[in-house]
């Protein structure tokens, strides 16, 4: 008995690897789904960034009156906007340039490149699409068409009605109620008479500033500021702490409403103190030039709000690796899911920055070692905030449509929900 259970286990231990090998030869057998399994380390790795998918998107074919025909009115109304024919954007358009960021989302994905480097790539059939990009120039309609705030029945509170009942016509908005298309909305005035009716989608924003009651850190994209002042990208001091002689730098209007009265009350208390610029200032061309040489001089770069939470010297300062100290309670920043602001930005609230000294003396008290490091690190996340056409990888537009990306799963959750629930949101 003994000798023949002998005999079947030899002949089992000869015929199994025979069996075992046959089969993986002849491709019958996924060794690696039925044996790695037991391995968690091979078979759990997450994906690398850069492996993923790009966000699809289609873009709404509009005339070219709610977009390039704002920057050039000799732009043929009837002809497609295409990678060739786009207008260049004007750098010499001042203060138009830093809500510009409706042009660059459109150009980018007017510019298909078959690589890795692109977050975002342009889809023409609207069912493949992830998204839906509207490219209505909103914030560049108000500034061209609106000369003051009571103006009434100007061209640019017609085109947003025209682009409102458009939407509302389309199949695709209907399907999803708006939720996936994408509007930016970067000015605090832009589409500011129709906002409320195409308040599902995901608006791309500056701040929350005037939009509060209509707009979410959860649905919406916070983008950066266009700077306006040139980058620094020839900064090669040794010693570029000792480099910097200012301690702290501001240059710009300080006579501001809402949160921006911080600017006068900071003027009042800072203008004057050693190693600290404070000067009150328009915006020019050669303004810009004027900051962008002092910001370069400055080991850290002073950002109060404005008539919103935040204005583009924030970017300013970024580009320029200057150190910025931010005076805003309700300011919320591009890119927090991936960037830490707090390793190259020093953060007051209103009523720190407020207490004689206070603000001044944490600055100085930063030691040279640690200002080194936040200076490292801001130089080393600055191509961030770069809008360019073409777009380069994980430049500004880049990152914006990867924030986009990452609103997809919660608007296709609500999607889903509302096509099935007889009662709308009963657990609230």
């Amino acid at each position: 008995m003994q000798k023949s259970i002998k005999r079947t286990l030899g002949c089992l231990s000869l015929c199994i690897p025979l069996l075992f090998g046959s089969f993986l030869l002849a491709g019958t057998l996924d060794y690696k789904s039925q044996f790695l399994y037991f391995i968690p380390q091979l078979t759990d790795v997450a994906p690398c960034r850069s492996g993923s998918l790009p966000l699809r998107v289609y873009m709404y074919d509009l005339p070219p009156r709610f977009n390039v025909g704002l920057m050039d009115s000799n732009f043929p109304n009837n002809t497609p906007v295409t990678a060739e024919n786009i207008p260049s954007w004007r750098w010499s358009d001042g203060l138009r340039k830093q809500h510009s960021v409706e042009y660059w989302m459109m150009a980018s994905l007017l510019y298909q490149r078959n690589d890795e480097s692109q977050e975002a790539v342009r889809v023409m059939d609207p069912d493949l699409a992830d998204v839906f990009f509207v490219p209505f120039f909103s914030s560049l309609s108000f500034n061209v068409h609106v000369r003051h705030m009571t103006e009434t029945d100007t061209v640019d509170e017609k085109l947003q009605l025209e682009m409102v009942n458009m939407l509302r016509a389309s199949d695709y908005w209907k399907r999803s109620g708006g939720r996936d298309h994408v509007i930016p909305v970067h000015h605090p005035n832009a589409f500011r008479h129709y906002r409320n009716e195409i308040n599902a989608c995901i608006f791309i924003v500056a701040d929350f500033g005037r939009i509060m009651d209509i707009s979410t850190l959860a649905k919406d994209v916070v983008a950066p500021y266009p700077h306006m002042v040139e980058s620094y990208s020839s900064e090669d001091h040794e010693d570029p702490y000792e480099a910097r002689k200012t301690l702290l730098f501001f240059r710009g209007r300080t006579v501001r409403k809402d949160e921006g009265i911080i600017r006068a009350q900071l003027h009042k208390m800072l203008n004057g103190t050693k190693d600290v610029i404070y000067d009150e200032a328009h915006a020019s061309e050669e303004g810009f030039k004027t900051s962008a040489e002092q910001m370069r001089l400055s080991k850290f770069c002073l950002h109060p709000a404005g008539d919103t939470p935040s204005s583009c010297r924030l970017f300013d300062a970024i580009v320029s690796h200057c150190i910025p100290v931010i005076v805003s309670d309700k300011i919320e920043l591009p890119y927090e899911s991936e960037i830490d602001y707090k390793e190259f930005s020093v953060f007051f609230s209103t009523n720190e920055a407020l207490k004689p000294g206070y603000l001044i003396n944490e600055l100085r008290n930063i030691s040279k070692e640690k200002w080194i490091n936040m200076w490292l690190r801001i130089k080393s996340i600055s191509h961030h905030f770069e809008f360019q056409y073409p777009p380069l990888k994980e430049d500004a537009v880049n990152m914006i449509w990867r924030e986009v990306k990452h609103k997809v799963p919660a608007f296709k959750l609500a999607v889903h929900r509302s096509r099935r629930l007889k009662i709308p949101d009963w657990w609230r």
